[in-house]
């Protein structure tokens, strides 16, 4: 027998927070409040699940006296920094409400939309996903390299996140199919999007940082493209096919103009052109087996069967250990 609907997405249904947090304990005790304050205001019942990971300031020592004034707040400290992705993993899993909502504690993801997504969901949405209507303040060059992520993952894989975000409110039936997946290295925007369900998009304006300054490093925002493309197309693998067969190509067009200049008489030294055919044959290569690498290790990683993530402390709004 089927739930009902209508009762499961009542004015009584509970509503998780999960919010991840590197380093936010200027202001994580704040951030909290504002979105409570919302939440209250809006009489919409709610937990919050706050994944330290691993910070080495004092998030964990502002989550802990969180616990011990508020028992709506679990909080859960990872043994070391594994990333953001990891500690949204950790989140939906202990997320228990009949829906849940993926937000940052620098409050970058307006707190006043909740109210609306809570109403789309009520309303039939199983998915609500947060658009920005621009990137905010970013570099021309971290802009560009945005949107041709965006658009190779489009191209290959057919998952449309041009200015996507983590914002999004999940229901419960969702959060259970985004578990079964179970792959070691997640990409969580990715995967969200891939499970689909009934969806519906809201747009919101990025709002400035409460405090503090992005974690995200050029190197942590590659590595996450690179992730996010080689798990969710083989394309690249593809390429370097093709780029056997057009070298091939140029081989035996080469091949044909050498001997022909050889038996009219005309063969020349040709010194230079060998050389640029051996750096072309040869850095071809070497980008080919770094492609064939980076799927090796990931196999190699799926292979190990390590956790996403390990729990150091778990603390409930209330409990005393």
């Amino acid at each position: 027998m089927q739930p009902n609907m209508e009762d499961s997405r009542s004015a009584e249904a509970v509503l998780s927070v999960v919010i991840p947090a590197y380093e936010e304990g200027s202001h994580i005790k704040s951030s909290i409040g504002v979105i409570e304050s919302v939440l209250k205001e809006n009489k919409i019942p709610y937990e919050f699940i706050i994944v330290d990971d691993g910070s080495r300031d004092n998030t964990w020592a502002e989550l802990k006296s969180l616990t011990d004034t508020n028992p709506k707040v679990t909080a859960l400290r990872l043994s070391r920094n594994f990333g953001k992705e990891s500690a949204l993993c950790a989140g939906l899993t202990y997320a228990a409400g009949d829906m849940v909502l993926v937000m940052d504690a620098d409050l970058q993801h307006p707190p006043e939309l909740i109210p609306e997504m809570v109403k789309a969901w009520r309303n039939g949405a199983d998915v609500v996903d947060c658009i920005k209507n621009s990137r905010g303040k970013e570099k021309p060059f971290y802009r560009i390299c945005a949107k041709l992520f965006y658009y190779i993952l489009l191209k290959t894989a057919d998952i449309d996140l041009e200015n996507a975000s983590d914002f999004k409110l999940m229901d419960r039936m969702v959060v259970e199919a985004w578990k079964q997946l179970p792959e070691r290295t997640t990409f969580f925007r990715g995967m969200a999007s891939w499970v689909g369900f009934e969806r519906k998009q809201l747009r919101f304006d990025v709002a400035k940082r409460v405090n503090g300054k992005t974690k995200w490093s050029s190197y942590r925002l590659l590595r996450l493209a690179v992730n996010a493309i080689t798990s969710f197309t083989s394309v690249p693998l593809h390429c370097i096919t093709i780029l056997g067969i057009l070298m091939l190509i140029g081989t035996i067009v080469l091949g044909i103009e050498t001997i022909y200049m050889k038996f009219s008489g005309r063969a020349l030294n040709g010194f230079t052109t060998v050389i640029l055919l051996q750096l072309f044959i040869g850095s071809s290569v070497m980008i080919s087996l770094g492609m064939i690498g980076i799927y090796l290790t990931k196999i190699y990683q799926e292979v190990k069967g390590r956790p996403r993530y390990l729990i150091a402390k778990c603390i409930k709004g209330g409990e005393k250990k």
